[in-house]
């Protein structure tokens, strides 16, 4: 399912992750976070932190914030109902590329949520370099949503699992896939420390 809005949309692949149990009281990176949503479950849930990363500003301006700022109680005005959120989860939103993000030396996160940021060729190595700078050692997983192939721009969940596997630190398992028959099929990857 795909929701528009203008020229940006909510991933069908964002859905994905809502199904997955996420741990509480942890520390969560939102990679390629469009909405949000799935950021703002584990908010919600009682994460300790989420960080959303986008590349480009305007999504974070225009979509994750306001999201945020609605569904995210310690973020609207008191007399709204008390969450685990309000217990002080921290919440930060960074704009950019995943080279400048990997820069940090401070972000170790338990958790991160990627959807629909494969498609690139070109961007793949310096995605999972960022992925193994930020992962916390040795019990951290990545959960990966995209679609096995992005027609055009040669992407996809195949050509990034192949740059994890050759690298061999990270393994893989497949969650989930959703082949209809008549769309792109859709999968989930979990990756963790080897």
């Amino acid at each position: 399912m795909l929701i528009f809005f203008g020229p940006c949309y909510c991933s069908s692949c964002s859905y994905r992750f809502l199904i997955i149990a996420l741990a509480i009281e942890i520390y969560n990176l939102i990679l390629g976070c469009g909405h949000g949503l799935p950021g703002i479950f584990a908010c919600l849930e009682g994460a300790a932190a989420i960080h959303f990363q986008d590349f480009n500003a305007e999504v974070l301006q225009c979509l994750t914030i306001p999201n945020v700022n609605a569904n995210v109680p310690s973020f609207q005005p008191p007399a709204l109902q008390e969450t685990k959120c309000d217990k002080g989860a921290e919440i930060l939103f960074f704009a950019g590329d995943w080279r400048e993000f990997r820069e940090n030396p401070d972000a170790q996160y338990d958790i991160i949520l990627m959807a629909e940021t494969v498609y690139s060729i070109s961007t793949l190595q310096h995605l999972y370099e960022l992925i193994k700078k930020c992962i916390t050692r040795p019990h951290g997983v990545v959960y990966l949503a995209a679609k096995k192939h992005y027609f055009g721009v040669g992407g996809g969940t195949r050509r990034f699992l192949s740059v994890v596997e050759k690298d061999g630190v990270l393994v893989s398992s497949m969650v989930a896939e959703v082949a209809d028959g008549s769309s792109n099929v859709r999968e989930v990857w979990k990756l963790s420390f080897k």
